[in-house]
């Protein structure tokens, strides 16, 4: 696999915590702690695009497609939801005084987990609270939706993975997934397995049809691994982490194929926090506390 830096984009003036896909393909957006939330064009390289700017630190963003909206997590202020052809906010509701860590959409609903372990559930048309789902005094870090078993899966602070039902939102598993916080989720394309990453530097895959039961474990990263994407065709995905690195895997064997990082590609030189894996040829986005986003072709 050979890898290449397309380009730097600059602007932010804190790290950057959150990309979030557009609707076409080779736009996106990002935000961070200095609540700047800006669109990018791949085609037009470090031509930033201020969308919003929020009084506290993002760490969630979900654009929703059938309204073309923005919905952006403002930590301890609750969810505000852009237009993002008219660059206005629109609507927005105080659901919590704590830290926002994820959004995720499936039909009318948005799941939304928050810092004190709640896990709000909202109606998107009406734009109000449906269900509080208190399973953890710990964070809820990040959600990810298996719409074939109409479930959805939160990984915790408490080093556990909780398994909910997407029609009652009752409990079904708990996973004593990990030895520190689970700070990322990510079903393969297939939905066979749930792979999971944590601050513990382990990546995990659980087999969804033999309840969740541990199918592999590696020691991914020196550090905690952040965030986990998979490419558009499903066959990579890459993880990035704390130690300042970016791993691209074979989706298939969990094959280490690539490490990207500042010795060997001019990669980033504190945390990567995001990724995102654009179908505009191939290019992996990566954002860091170094204020910087990254672009990387890799063919």
């Amino acid at each position: 696999m050979l890898v290449e830096k397309i380009d730097t984009f600059s602007g932010h003036r804190d790290s950057v915590y959150s990309l979030e896909r557009t609707p076409d393909k080779q736009h996106f957006f990002s935000a961070g702690g200095d609540g700047l939330v800006v669109r990018w064009n791949l085609e037009k390289p470090d031509v930033g695009e201020l969308i919003a700017k929020v009084p506290a630190s993002v760490y969630a963003m979900c654009y929703e497609e059938k309204s073309k909206q923005l919905w952006v997590g403002q930590n301890f202020e609750g969810i505000h939801v852009f237009d993002i052809e008219n660059k206005q906010e629109v609507k927005s509701i105080k659901i919590t005084s704590s830290s926002i860590f994820d959004i995720k959409m499936y039909e009318n609903l948005a799941i939304v987990c928050l810092g004190d372990g709640t896990v709000i559930i909202m109606s998107i048309q009406e734009f109000a609270v449906v269900k509080h789902l208190k399973a953890s005094d710990k964070s809820a870090r990040c959600v990810e939706i298996n719409p074939h078993k109409r479930e959805f899966a939160v990984g915790y602070s408490d080093f556990s993975v909780k398994i909910f039902d997407l029609q009652d939102f009752s409990l079904k598993f708990v996973i004593k997934a990990h030895t520190n916080s689970v700070f990322t989720l990510k079903y393969t394309p297939d939905y066979r397995f749930l792979v999971s990453g944590s601050r513990d530097a382990h990546l995990k895959a659980w087999n969804v049809e033999k309840q969740y039961s541990l199918e592999n474990d590696i020691v991914a990263h020196l550090f905690a691994i952040n965030h986990l994407t998979f490419s558009p065709d499903g066959k990579f995905f890459a993880t990035c982490s704390m130690d300042k690195s970016i791993k691209v895997w074979d989706a298939e064997t969990f094959r280490l194929l690539k490490v990207i990082d500042r010795a060997r590609h001019a990669g980033h030189g504190t945390s990567v926090n995001r990724l995102w894996w654009s179908e505009y040829e191939n290019q992996l986005v990566s954002a860091s506390d170094d204020k910087k986003i990254s672009v990387w072709k890799l063919s």
